[in-house]
């Protein structure tokens, strides 16, 4: 009898279960067994090579000696004892069990999950400074994290003083975690010298140029910003900008439904409730006295409203530095912050309204950019291990780089012929980590790559053209 579409699918998920158990790979025979799938060996194959097709498994050796493997395009359990989870991109965040059990239940089939609409209780049942998200332990974590050396300073000093630095860096990781396909290299190029990257669209440019500007906006000294309706609007319109079908959509509350792709959930959809929840976060937000709190609570409830037509995770994103920015903590960059990690968090606050996985990752995430920004830091910990293993290859690519006074355009291309030659799984971070290590070269940390003073000063003349 001809199996069914339905039966086709529970045994395709029931292998990729069975994949994940199996991460150095295993032979068809031993996948066919430890799946207790009653399939002939054929029929087996094609279920696999189906996965294969669609990018959930691939495959080494030919024949008799194929092997499988599963593609992280998950999120995986690392260990039963739940310390961290491993993403596609090879990214690993330490999550609790909860969270992996949250995001086990969002990464069902559509048709597993059920339909859902906004709740007005999550918001009108959070209370300022009472039923926080963060432990008093958690804030206190973040703050001694987050502690520069321009605690005393006017509101905004530290910001300002990184803000070359921050420009790229928050541009470019909020931009990626849209889909944007431009490098570490590409939006430094862009912001730095309009120049705009060979074969990528006109949108992912205008993406990033748009934070740029709402970066600026957000640092600037003026008493005007803050939780308010002048700041979100405007910081909307500014990240919106020449990205909307309707250009009177920037900066305007929506008077129209919406949809959340891939999700099961449904927003408001009554512009009169819409700007009412509105109100009701701003005025919550600005009750909150913890900045922490303060910015992770808009990072939930402002993507959970959807009060714009789009755009609202990176309004949500880059709102989250404001009261960062007034008290001159380390801002939040989203440095290496996984795109898949990321949006299944999401999808548990649209549809169980559970902030934990987003809050862990916010932890993680705060962590790595606080250590990437801090001015003074007693120990940046042991040595990267990425680095330490690539260091040759790093050392040699980065001194042909100058050596041969590349200009920026040639960089990209020997970076990328470069990272052909590693393992795909290497690839994505060895590019990031050529691309940051060049971003941070001056006249007093080039030796190391065995550069004379007059290559070195040769390459930064090509640089900069």
């Amino acid at each position: 009898m001809k199996p069914t579409y339905s039966q086709i699918e529970e045994e395709l998920e029931k292998l990729k279960a069975v994949l994940r158990i199996f991460i150095d790979g295993a032979s068809l025979e031993t996948i066919g067994s430890a799946s207790g799938l009653d399939l002939e060996l054929r029929t087996l194959q094609r279920r696999l090579a189906s996965l294969v097709s669609q990018g959930q498994a691939r495959t080494t050796g030919i024949k008799r000696s194929t092997r499988y493997y599963p593609v992280f395009s998950e999120m995986i359990v690392a260990e039963d004892e739940v310390k961290y989870i491993t993403t596609k991109d090879q990214s690993q965040v330490y999550l609790s069990v909860n969270s992996q059990q949250i995001l086990a239940s969002v990464s069902q089939p559509i048709a597993k999950r059920r339909a859902i609409g906004y709740d007005r209780k999550f918001l009108e049942s959070y209370k300022p400074n009472f039923t926080g998200y963060l432990t008093k332990e958690e804030k206190e974590k973040l703050a001694k994290t987050g502690k520069t050396n321009s605690d005393n300073q006017p509101a905004g000093t530290y910001a300002r003083e990184i803000l070359n630095r921050l420009l790229i860096d928050l541009s470019w990781n909020s931009s990626r975690l849209e889909g944007n396909t431009y490098s570490l290299l590409d939006t430094e190029r862009l912001i730095a010298f309009g120049e705009v990257a060979e074969h990528k669209s006109a949108l992912e440019a205008q993406m990033i140029i748009n934070h740029k500007e709402a970066i600026e906006f957000l640092v600037q000294s003026s008493p005007d910003i803050g939780f308010n309706r002048y700041t979100i609007l405007n910081l909307h319109g500014l990240l919106s900008n020449n990205l909307l079908p309707n250009p009177a959509a920037s900066g305007r509350l929506r008077t129209l439904g919406v949809s959340i792709g891939k999700s099961v959930f449904t927003p408001l959809a009554i512009p009169q409730l819409i700007e009412a929840m509105f109100n009701t976060i701003l005025e919550k937000t600005i009750q909150i006295k913890d900045p922490f709190e303060q910015a992770f609570f808009l990072m939930v409830q402002l993507p959970y409203l959807q009060p714009f037509d789009d755009v609202n995770k990176r309004v949500s994103r880059l709102a989250a530095n404001i009261s960062l920015n007034r008290h001159n903590l380390s801002p939040l960059s989203f440095v290496d912050v996984p795109n898949d990690l990321y949006t299944q968090s999401m999808l548990a606050i649209y549809e169980l309204n559970k902030v934990e996985p987003l809050k862990e990752l916010f932890m993680w995430a705060y962590e790595r950019s606080a250590l990437r920004y801090a001015a003074i830091q007693q120990s940046l910990g042991d040595p990267d291990p990425f680095k330490l293993r690539y260091r040759n290859t790093i050392r040699t690519l980065i001194a042909d780089v100058i050596s041969q006074a590349a200009s920026r355009t040639a960089t990209g291309k020997m970076i990328e012929e470069r990272a052909r030659l590693l393992p795909l799984a290497d690839r994505s971070q060895f590019v990031n980590v050529i691309e940051t290590e060049l971003l941070s070269l001056h006249e007093g940390n080039f030796a190391r790559y065995f550069v004379s003073p007059a290559e070195f000063a040769k390459w930064r003349k090509a640089w900069k053209r």
